[in-house]
């Protein structure tokens, strides 16, 4: 089950859209990509009279199976996350929220979930987002 937290918190000014609006690539797949373009590219170069060094050829194809891991190890830990912040946002619902400044408190009925943080929208409409210095409370009966 894939969530997309595309959607950022409101007021947050972080971005992860490139200047044409379409999503940047993660760090991660640049580096892939340019590992690829890389490798082919001196593949595609090198002198056939002098043949790249087996023993190279195997290090960098063991390279590529590498970053290859890696990339899929980050996605899979991606989706532990993903599950991890709805089991975070379910427990949220019901409980008092207040907000580090002391201003905003009251029980939590929704949580939206966005791809820079949590936001905790109140019985009475008002939001807290969920950051450091929130503080949450079992709701008395």
């Amino acid at each position: 089950m894939a969530i997309d937290y595309t959607a950022s918190v409101p007021g947050s000014t972080s971005t992860n859209k490139t200047a044409t609006g379409t999503p940047a690539p993660s760090k991660t797949q640049v580096d892939y990509n340019s590992f690829l373009k890389l490798l082919v590219a001196q593949m595609k170069n090198q002198d056939p009279t002098k043949p790249m060094d087996s023993t190279q050829y195997v290090a960098q194809l063991a390279t590529f199976s590498q970053v290859e891991q890696s990339v899929q190890m980050n996605t899979r830990l991606d989706q532990i996350l993903q599950g991890s912040a709805l089991a975070q946002a379910d427990a949220l619902i019901g409980r008092t929220v207040t907000s580090p400044d002391g201003k905003t408190s009251g029980v939590v009925a929704e949580v939206r979930l966005f791809k820079d943080g949590v936001v905790a929208v109140l019985t009475d409409g008002k939001q807290v987002v969920i950051n450091p210095g929130v503080s949450i409370k079992a709701t008395p009966a």
